[in-house]
């Protein structure tokens, strides 16, 4: 265990376990379970700036990280790397690099510490201790990463219906737009 009272004090290995439980974290969790995971993490401090993850590159190392102090840029690249969109700011007690400790596959985002930070991380190596010192434990943290990345992936559909419709919308109102610039034009709209 690595949140140890020889390496880190008591106190920090139960902030992270709060910060683990908390809304934006894995709150299916409880509070027994989050002490045991927090038990398997690494704390690390990362400077302002420090690219975390970054969007499409395998990572050398498959972990997740609990944000214990500071702020992280969520960001995803819209049309090249020098495009991107911000689609949220996370602070203590969010999580990045789910997707990547479960499935080691490329990044899908790119975080980027606004500030310095204080983190705890758990990699696929210390989640296969924790899967054999603690299988119930590790049944329920995955679990509660699972449904975490549901809710993502619902709201994700939520969302892309929502721009599905716009996207019908501006359509129609083109198509309308162009239909009044060919009358004016004296130009014969085709029949559909």
């Amino acid at each position: 265990m690595v949140f140890d009272n020889t390496r880190m004090g008591g106190d920090a290995r139960e902030n992270a376990a709060r910060l683990l439980v908390t809304p934006s974290g894995l709150v299916e969790l409880s509070p027994a379970d989050a002490r045991e995971v927090v038990g398997f993490m690494r704390p690390k401090r990362v400077p302002s700036g420090s690219v975390l993850i970054r969007e499409g590159e395998a990572a050398d190392v498959d972990a997740m990280m609990l944000i214990l102090e500071g702020e992280v840029t969520v960001e995803y690249e819209v049309a090249s790397p020098h495009e991107t969109m911000v689609v949220s700011i996370l602070g203590p007690g969010g999580l990045i690099g789910e997707m990547g400790l479960l499935d080691g596959s490329p990044r899908s985002a790119t975080c980027t510490a606004m500030t310095d930070l204080a983190v705890a991380v758990l990699t696929r190596g210390a989640l296969r201790h924790l899967i054999d010192e603690c299988p119930d434990v590790a049944a329920r943290l995955l679990l509660s990463i699972s449904t975490r990345l549901s809710d993502r992936l619902r709201e994700s559909n939520r969302k892309l219906r929502t721009f599905a419709q716009l996207s019908r919308a501006l359509q129609q109102e083109l198509d309308a737009t162009h239909s009044v610039n060919l009358r004016l034009l004296g130009i014969e709209t085709p029949k559909t």
